[in-house]
């Protein structure tokens, strides 16, 4: 059994004239959150082996925040998690998965699209959260049968969508 973890970077602040959306950084609830969502993952050991983060601003802050609270693992830094698609993330997930757990810090709207993608199945409170949408912050944990090398569309189980605002 394997896991992806999928977290939609934290809140970000609109961008300053002549800032580029690829800087925004984090406003403060945004960094609050972040450390809410590390303290929760520790709280349910969902301790990831290798990080992919996007290299914008907003998501490597978000990574600083859930690294004070908890083992992130090893942490790979990719542009092409800012800039393509779900199908994109799906191939970074296979080239870099095993048979452990890999979480992606990345954007929407391909952060929900993957998860909706690979979820085939899943708990009915889980599914039903993220038909409503992806919030900053939010995290699909999705358990696979195997090595997350070998991850399909519609092989995951949704077990477990999390929001800051979760116990």
């Amino acid at each position: 059994m394997s896991r992806l973890y999928l977290l939609r970077h934290a809140k970000a602040g609109w961008a300053l004239p002549g800032m580029r959306d690829f800087d925004r950084p984090l406003d403060a609830s945004g960094r609050a959150d972040a450390e809410k969502m590390g303290t929760a993952m520790r709280s349910r050991s969902y301790v990831p082996d290798l990080t992919l983060c996007s290299n914008a601003k907003r998501a490597r802050e978000t990574l600083e925040g859930l690294a004070g609270q908890t083992d992130t693992g090893k942490v790979l830094f990719l542009d092409a998690l800012y800039s393509e698609d779900a199908a994109c993330y799906l191939r970074l997930v296979r080239d870099h998965g095993g048979p452990g757990s890999l979480l992606v810090i990345g954007h929407n709207p391909m952060t929900e699209d993957l998860a909706m993608a690979v979820s085939g199945d899943g708990g009915e409170a889980e599914r039903a959260m993220l038909n409503h949408g992806f919030p900053t912050t939010g995290l699909a944990v999705v358990r696979f049968p195997g090595d997350l090398a070998k991850a399909t569309q519609g092989a995951g189980y949704l077990e477990a969508f999390l929001t800051p605002a979760d116990p």
